[in-house]
C-alpha cells in the first residue's frame, strides 16, 4: 500500500503545472477517492489538496526568483486564471507578494516533497475485529460542529451538556446492539478532515428500533466494520486511536474504509482521566 501511495505522491511532483485528478491518484493508488483523501489526511497530517497548493506554490516561487517567465506566466503555469489570484496565493503561502519576492530576492518558504514508509516499532499492538452489520439506525441528538484534531472539543462538550437526563435515560433505552449503550457518532465529515471543518455529531444509540419523531435518526447500511480497542489518557487516547488506525492499520491490512459514520463508544474512569474506547470505522476488503 505504502509503495503505491508513493507512486502517487510521484505522479503529483510530475504534473504540478498541470492538472491533478484525485480519481487518478486513487488509481494509481489501487484505493478508492473517499479513502485515498483519509489516508492521505492522516499521514500527511494537511489535507490533500492543501499539500498540492503548498507543492505547486514552492515550485513557484523557484520560477518567481529565477526571473525566466513573467510573473503572469507563471501564474497561468501554475494554474491561476489571474495575476491577483496567484499574488494572493503567493502571498498566503510565502509571507510576500511575487512582485516584491522578485525584487528583493526574499527568502521564500518550502513545502517539502513528501514520501511516506512505515515504521514498525513493535511496542504494542493494535486490537481489532472485523464485524458484519446489517442495516442499522443510529437514533439520538445531533447537532454540526467543529472538528477539533487534540484535546476536548468545546462545541461537543458544550451540546451534551445540554441534553437533559431524561432525554439521555430515554436515548439509551432504545440500545439494543452492540455497540451498546450510548455512543459518540460522527457523520458527513469533508473529505479534507481539516481543523476547523464541520461534521454532524450523534450523541446517540445504536439500534433497529424506530426512532421516536422528538430524536434525530441516522440509517447505516449493511456493511462490515473494523472495531478497535484502546485504554489510556482521555481524550489522547480516543484521538491517537483514530490516528494509529489510518497511519498504521490501514497501510498494513487489506482492507479500506468506506463512506459511512465513525462510531465510538467511550467509558469513562470515576475521575474522568482515563478511558476505555471502542472505534467502530466502516471498512470493506481489498483486492491482494
Amino acid at each position: 500500500m505504502l509503495e503505491r501511495l508513493n507512486q502517487a505522491m510521484e505522479h503529483i511532483e510530475g504534473r504540478l503545472d498541470q492538472p491533478i485528478e484525485v480519481a487518478e491518484l486513487a488509481r494509481i493508488a489501487v484505493t478508492s477517492e473517499y479513502h485515498f483523501r483519509r489516508l492521505f489526511s492522516a499521514l500527511a497530517g494537511i489535507p490533500l489538496s492543501e499539500y498540492i497548493r503548498r507543492r505547486r506554490l514552492t515550485v513557484a516561487g523557484a520560477e518567481v526568483l529565477s526571473g525566466e517567465r513573467t510573473l503572469l506566466e507563471v501564474a497561468v503555469r501554475y494554474g491561476y486564471t489571474s495575476g491577483e489570484a496567484f499574488a494572493r496565493a503567493f502571498r498566503a503561502v510565502h509571507g510576500v507578494g511575487p512582485g516584491e519576492a522578485r525584487r528583493t530576492g526574499a527568502a521564500l518558504r518550502s513545502q517539502p516533497r513528501m514520501s511516506f514508509r512505515l515504521i514498525v516499532e513493535g511496542s504494542s499492538s493494535m486490537q481489532y475485529r472485523v464485524v458484519e452489520k446489517e442495516e442499522f439506525r443510529v437514533v439520538g441528538r445531533r447537532a454540526r460542529v467543529p472538528l477539533v484534531h487534540e484535546g476536548v472539543n468545546p462545541a461537543i462538550a458544550a451540546f451534551i451538556k445540554g441534553i437533559d437526563q431524561e432525554t439521555v435515560r430515554r436515548i439509551a433505552s432504545l440500545s439494543d446492539q452492540q455497540p451498546e449503550g450510548i455512543v459518540s457518532v460522527s457523520d458527513n465529515l469533508a473529505d479534507s478532515r481539516a481543523e476547523g471543518t464541520e461534521l454532524d455529531y450523534y450523541h446517540a444509540v445504536v439500534t433497529g428500533a424506530e426512532a421516536p419523531e422528538d430524536l434525530d435518526s441516522l440509517t447505516v447500511p449493511a456493511g462490515d466494520w473494523a472495531v478497535f480497542e484502546s485504554s489510556g489518557p482521555f481524550p489522547l487516547t480516543l484521538q491517537h486511536l483514530w490516528r494509529d488506525v489510518f497511519t498504521q492499520w490501514f497501510p498494513s491490512n487489506p482492507y479500506r474504509s468506506r463512506p459511512g459514520p465513525e462510531i465510538l463508544r467511550v467509558r469513562l474512569s470515576q475521575d474522568g482521566a482515563e478511558a476505555d474506547a471502542a472505534l467502530w470505522i466502516p471498512v470493506e476488503r481489498t483486492a491482494r
